[in-house]
């Protein structure tokens, strides 16, 4: 993705958004029967709320990137855990 096609909208922008497609937005594939036939329910885990302590250095990295920090820091343990095939 280029940088030109990220853009930023508020959450009132994009519930505003619902159901709308891009013009240019290419068509998934069919899934057919075979895919709904081995289709499972998923339901997402739950977090668990920690007091972690952390370098000041890692913490100020991911904050200089903005909002959502602590976010991206799970991204990246969650990275690591599936890299160890532990998740």
């Amino acid at each position: 993705m280029t940088a030109k096609a990220i853009t930023r909208a508020s959450l009132r922008d994009l519930a505003g958004r619902r159901g709308e497609t891009r013009a240019d937005a290419p068509e998934g594939p069919e899934l057919g029967p075979e895919f709904w036939a081995k289709a499972e329910r998923v339901e997402p885990r739950g977090k668990k709320s920690v007091h972690l302590r952390v370098d000041q250095a890692v913490y100020d990295y991911f904050k200089a990137e903005g909002p959502g920090h602590l976010t991206r820091m799970n991204a990246v343990l969650r990275a690591y855990v599936d890299a160890k095939g532990q998740g």
